[in-house]
């Protein structure tokens, strides 16, 4: 066999992706089902968009079911992932992408959004891992795929508790990967840059002109272009990374 070989494929292979529902996170469900995975949609408040996630992984002849849980309630997600293993006996991939946003400039930031959008976005990637290793270091492989945002690295002007939140999934995922390494279970961070979402829809256009100047591609990224590298990096091609941070941005120059 070539040593260029490597399957791009995930046939087989069980995925779990949080916040699941909308946006980039059904992006990363549909990618990772086109690559041949079953998939467990997580949502928290959208049921109809994860029953049409759902419907559409199905089209593609995958298997899927979605599953309600809040990602910043340990006892919640553990018993989610409890029901989970009984019904599917493994997760093979995880994907930690629910997230909050609660912008606001640090001198008006309460604690409460300070304290929501860390609970979710940093307690909820630990909630999930926590519970979903298990099965991983049973089976001696697995995938751990992060969503952190350019945000992380670059700051954003009324974002210090996103900014933070992010930030601190590049050192989480960077550390872990230290730990599972031996345990042939990868740990990697994408970093989407603006992307075309509901939230940059809103944007007014002068906004968004702005933006386009600071990104070498003079666009946004598409939600399924986050989740094509989320793919790849659930792929066999990616057995010798771990410890990444991949940027998915466009060029983006600057801060935001």
């Amino acid at each position: 066999m070539s040593s260029f070989s490597f399957p791009d494929r995930v046939d087989g292979k069980i995925a779990l992706v949080t916040g699941a529902s909308r946006g980039i996170g059904s992006s990363i469900a549909l990618a990772l089902a086109e690559a041949g995975a079953d998939i467990i949609v997580n949502y928290s408040k959208s049921e109809a968009k994860a029953d049409l996630v759902v419907e559409e992984v199905r089209r593609m002849g995958r298997k899927a079911v979605k599953v309600n849980f809040d990602v910043s309630n340990f006892d919640e997600v553990e018993s989610a992932v409890k029901h989970i293993g009984a019904a599917f006996s493994r997760i093979d991939i995880l994907v930690n992408n629910a997230g909050v946003n609660r912008d606001r400039t640090f001198v008006k930031m309460s604690k409460e959004e300070w304290d929501e959008v860390m609970s979710v976005n940093v307690d909820g990637a630990f909630n999930v891992t926590k519970s979903v290793l298990p099965f991983m270091l049973s089976a001696g492989w697995g995938r751990i795929i992060n969503i952190s945002s350019i945000v992380g690295i670059s700051g954003s002007f009324g974002q210090t508790n996103y900014a933070a939140s992010k930030a601190a999934l590049i050192g989480f995922s960077k550390a872990l990967a230290m730990e599972l390494a031996k345990d042939k279970i990868t740990v990697n961070v994408v970093c989407p840059g603006f992307t075309t979402t509901d939230m940059i829809a809103s944007l007014p256009v002068q906004v968004k002109d702005n933006l386009y100047q600071k990104i070498l591609m003079k666009r946004f990224a598409q939600p399924c272009e986050v989740g094509r590298m989320v793919a790849f990096l659930a792929s066999p091609r990616s057995d010798y990374i771990t410890g990444g941070v991949f940027e998915i941005t466009g060029g983006y120059q600057g801060t935001v």
